[in-house]
């Protein structure tokens, strides 16, 4: 008896990016974004950078709406902050149930369509570069899933659960635009930055069924996120304390442009999303009484949506976040008005 079956045939990347091309503007926007987002890494550029937005993307028009308001902000403080919009439209699940994301849903309370949510996470990212100009974030839960957006997306990150994966890494390897890495859920900072040093090096693997060759990654760095202890305890790795011994390691391990990106959230926060600001504030404050943090941190990820916290399985709130909650857009905007004088 089969325990898999093969529902059918999905298109291949090309396909789907022939029925939902990007437009010659969005092309030119995207080499923009992803040339000013090297800068910050390398360290060319002294701006923040700062990934921000739903902790899962649930649906296009409340998402659209989200980073119209985030692309308005971004114009007023230009000149001290890159933002990259965080679209999320993957969620790993620790138990694997609940809800895993726009590709697994692309109605978030309608059943699993993995077809539909190809064509549904395509077309948001697609809308965001054509009518905003913004490139934007996503997680590579899914390796084989980023040939879909490699044409859309300006930043992926590598999450807990997946940075210890050899093929998160490898796929990284190949990749030209930034990818941070996380702590895994345990905190072990040298497992973060062996993925680092993985995905800086070239490789030879299987990719979407071919042998691949991948010239190695040097915008691969680190993203602290907090960790949890044997008993399951949150405890965060934003400290001082924390961003010297990253430093530190970053130092003695030779890896190419040392960069750190700090989740405000998660076992950083708690999961308490209220405290973000107050982290970000303390994160700044360290990087300007000590020049090696102040080196290595570019910026920050946080959850933010359109209304504060998180709604219930099976509501339909709009805007709000259906997974881990977010700051609403009042406290959002007051942030980031806040991180563009404070940086």
């Amino acid at each position: 008896m089969k325990n898999m079956i093969f529902k059918r045939r999905l298109p291949i990347p090309k396909e789907l990016k022939e029925m939902y091309p990007v437009s010659p503007e969005g092309v030119k926007a995207k080499q923009q974004n992803d040339a000013e987002i090297r800068d910050i890494i390398t360290g060319r550029s002294d701006k923040m950078l700062l990934v921000i937005g739903p902790c899962s993307a649930d649906r296009e028009d409340a998402v659209i709406e989200y980073i119209t308001r985030l692309s308005a902000l971004s114009e007023r403080v230009r000149g001290q902050i890159m933002i990259v919009p965080r679209i999320f439209t993957n969620k790993p699940r620790t138990t694997g149930s609940g809800y895993k994301g726009m590709l697994h849903q692309p109605d978030p309370i309608g059943e699993d369509d993995v077809l539909q949510g190809l064509i549904a996470l395509r077309r948001l990212h697609m809308r965001v570069l054509n009518e905003t100009g913004m490139s934007c974030a996503d997680e590579l839960l899914y390796p084989e899933e980023h040939r879909f957006l490699s044409d859309l997306l300006s930043y992926v990150s590598v999450g807990a659960r997946s940075v210890e994966d050899q093929q998160h890494r490898l796929t990284a390897s190949g990749l030209s635009i930034p990818v941070g890495m996380k702590n895994p859920l345990s905190g072990d900072l040298s497992a973060m930055l062996n993925a680092i040093k993985t995905a800086q090096s070239q490789h030879t693997f299987i990719y979407r069924n071919w042998e691949v060759q991948s010239k190695g990654n040097p915008l691969a760095h680190a993203i602290l996120r907090g960790y949890k202890d044997r008993e399951g305890v949150n405890h965060s790795n934003y400290e001082g304390d924390s961003l010297l011994k990253l430093a530190e390691l970053y130092s003695e391990s030779g890896l190419q442009n040392p960069a750190l990106i700090v989740d405000t959230n998660h076992s950083n926060s708690g999961k308490d999303y209220s405290k973000q600001p107050e982290i970000a504030k303390d994160v700044l404050k360290s990087a300007k009484s000590n020049s090696a943090i102040k080196s290595l941190l570019k910026g920050f990820m946080i959850e933010s949506y359109l209304e504060d916290g998180c709604q219930k399985p099976g509501e339909t709130a709009y805007g709000k976040s259906i997974t881990d909650p977010c700051l609403g857009w009042e406290k959002t905007e007051k942030l980031v008005l806040e991180l563009a004088e404070l940086w």
